[in-house]
């Protein structure tokens, strides 16, 4: 007899214990499999990865059409830059700088650029001038803030530069689809 208590105390326990680790259908399971959906989402929503274009803007009658593909890589991140004269593909870096992100498209060179004229000497010869060749810069930098892009596409008469010709617009915006 002593043999069967100690089974029915051994079994009981054993099912005493199984019963109190049983997980409620609408408890903690719930709730960790909506945070996680809720975490997915987020990481989804702050993705730089997607398709980026210009919009048309109200009273802007030039024609502004970029499109920039941003994919997710093993190493990294990729491009596909779109205008009407260019279809170009290559490496993306993203950086963030003092809470700033910012997107470099590697490869991609300026349509113009004749330089940081405040450097020039006062003295202007033409010997110096002529001898003197502008390197056309490559990789196109665009601000990175919730889903938009910002490129200055051009700059000013002490620094007159067009990084891309296909747009007329100063600042290139581009949202994400």
């Amino acid at each position: 007899m002593n043999i069967q208590k100690k089974i029915f105390y051994i079994s009981t326990s054993l099912i005493v214990l199984a019963c109190n680790n049983k997980i409620p259908e609408s408890g903690i399971e719930t709730t960790q499999s909506e945070q996680s959906v809720l975490l997915q989402a987020n990481k989804s929503k702050n993705s730089i990865e997607g398709i980026y274009t210009t919009q048309t803007e109200p009273g802007n009658n030039s024609e502004c059409k970029v499109s920039i593909e941003i994919i997710k890589t093993k190493s990294g991140y990729s491009y596909i830059f779109k205008t009407k004269s260019k279809n170009l593909k290559g490496i993306a870096l993203l950086t963030e700088e003092s809470g700033e992100k910012n997107l470099v498209l590697k490869g991609i060179q300026w349509d113009y650029y004749e330089g940081d004229i405040s450097d020039e000497e006062e003295n202007d010869s033409i010997s110096e001038s002529g001898s003197k060749e502008m390197e056309i810069p490559v990789d196109i930098d665009a601000s990175y803030v919730q889903d938009t892009l910002t490129i200055q596409n051009y700059g000013n008469a002490m620094n007159s530069y067009t990084k891309i010709e296909d747009c007329g617009r100063k600042y290139i915006q581009l949202i994400k689809k």
